[in-house]
């Protein structure tokens, strides 16, 4: 399916045209002479022109030059006139007429003239999208380690929400790997073939974001000396990845919902309406009913945007995950050479609160993997914090314990019985609140859902 302009002063040859092209599912839209065909060509973008030689105001040859003088991204033409000269073919040709037709012509010829005419167009945009991500190339990112009972769930959401073209709000603190579900869920979607691509957009100045996301024309603003695609028309029959999306600014907001609505958007000073088919996918560490509360975003692009929530829990809820990340992170830092952590160092990780998430715990590696000697990790080669924490933990740790089996030293606070000081430690709570299980989540400072899988896990769902 091409997007076509039928021009021509005969009514009727223009209408037979268009109803014939029509019939095989091109979308034709048709012009009366030169003049009104520059009016269509400036509101919107058409991959061919049919255009007739002779008309009034401004004929096909005039048209065909004012193309080339002032379009940045001309559609191919085929000239189409009962009056062929060697003369006007020739410089037709030479304007950059993809081919020329004489009056009267068989159909079947015109409509595969403008097939191979729309298939050079969509070649030339494909090379002009291919060009400008080739400038954002990005880094291949790693594999979702998932072992814990959390992640296992947003990856079996991952799987149910990927074939759909639903857009997806992706929550959860910094550095829990937002990007990389994203990634996931663009992998197993029928748009995997085409392109990903992504925007912080609290990276950018609320000047320069309208522009990146949609684009501009040259002469747009100062310094833009050439039209620019934004990466809305890049991500074209792709995703498009919003990062920090509860950071843009409100007046973008506006036109964010209205490009989701309509599919369509205007580039930065420009007139021409851009038409796109594109999956949004976002991502936010905001708490976002409060955010709505405060009217730091809009409820109505929260509901456009959020059709389908993911959310990841931080890395402190899933202390599973700790050692496969550890181990698969040690070896993208330091290859086939990484050294091995010791079982009191991997503790300490297990044991740390993490508040950097993912982030936090490959920054700590990387300083550990400096620091190792002779291939090993220890608790010396971790940060301070880190270790303070885990020799914390041990003492809370065997000070729960003495109080159920009158033992208080500290050797006796081994890795085996941490979840029965767990299960202790919930109970407690529980009784306190008298399993009330939305107070005893707010009291042991962990969200209802990890409380529910913790009360599974031990067998404590009846009281």
């Amino acid at each position: 399916m091409a997007k076509l302009l039928v021009v021509d002063d005969e009514k009727n040859l223009r209408l037979v045209v268009q109803k014939e092209l029509s019939r095989l599912e091109h979308k034709v839209e048709t012009a009366s002479d030169g003049e009104a065909a520059w009016e269509a060509l400036e509101a919107q973008d058409f991959d061919v022109l049919l255009c007739d030689i002779n008309m009034p105001r401004l004929d096909g040859i005039g048209l065909l030059r004012r193309l080339r003088e002032k379009s940045q991204n001309p559609p191919e033409v085929i000239m189409l006139t009962g009056q062929a000269t060697v003369e006007t073919a020739i410089e037709a040709m030479k304007l950059g007429a993809y081919d020329y037709l004489t009056k009267p012509y068989r159909f079947n010829e015109l409509a595969a003239l403008v097939t191979q005419a729309a298939a050079k167009q969509e070649l030339k945009l494909d090379n002009q999208r291919l060009r400008a991500q080739l400038e954002r190339s990005t880094k291949n990112l790693p594999e979702i380690v998932a072992e814990s009972p959390q992640m296992k769930e947003v990856l079996r959401l991952v799987r149910r929400v990927a074939p759909a073209d639903t857009s997806v709000l992706i929550t959860g603190e910094s550095g829990v790997g937002k990007e990389l579900i994203a990634q996931a869920i663009h992998r197993l979607s029928p748009r995997s073939e085409k392109t990903f691509i992504d925007l912080n957009c609290a990276a950018l100045q609320d000047t320069l974001l309208e522009s990146e996301l949609f684009g501009h024309e040259a002469g747009a603003f100062s310094g833009a000396r050439a039209r620019k695609l934004g990466l809305f028309e890049l991500a074209h029959g792709g995703t498009l990845f919003l990062d920090e999306i509860m950071e843009m600014p409100a007046p973008l907001q506006s036109k964010l919902l209205r490009a989701l609505e309509t599919r369509s958007f205007f580039r930065v000073g420009g007139v021409k309406k851009v038409e796109v088919d594109v999956r949004l996918v976002a991502a936010t560490n905001r708490d976002t009913e409060r955010a709505l509360a405060e009217g730091v975003f809009r409820a109505d692009l929260m509901y456009r945007v959020n059709s389908f929530e993911i959310n990841i829990p931080p890395l402190r809820e899933r202390r599973e995950d700790i050692e496969p990340l550890a181990k698969y992170l040690l070896q993208k830092i330091a290859g086939n050479k990484a050294p091995e952590i010791m079982p009191q160092a991997l503790e300490a990780l297990r044991m740390f609160d993490w508040r950097g998430n993912v982030r936090q715990l490959r920054n700590c590696l990387e300083r550990a993997v400096l620091l190792s000697d002779n291939g090993k990790i220890g608790t010396k080669e971790l940060p301070p914090e880190v270790v303070y924490r885990i020799e914390k933990a041990n003492v809370s740790v065997s000070y729960s314990a003495s109080q159920s089996n009158g033992v208080s030293s500290f050797q006796n606070a081994s890795p085996t019985n941490l979840r029965d000081a767990e299960r202790q430690q919930i109970l407690t709570a529980l009784e306190k609140t008298g399993w009330h299980r939305g107070k005893t989540a707010e009291l042991l400072g962990i969200s209802p859902s990890t409380l529910y899988r913790r009360l599974r896990e031990y067998d404590l769902e009846v009281r």
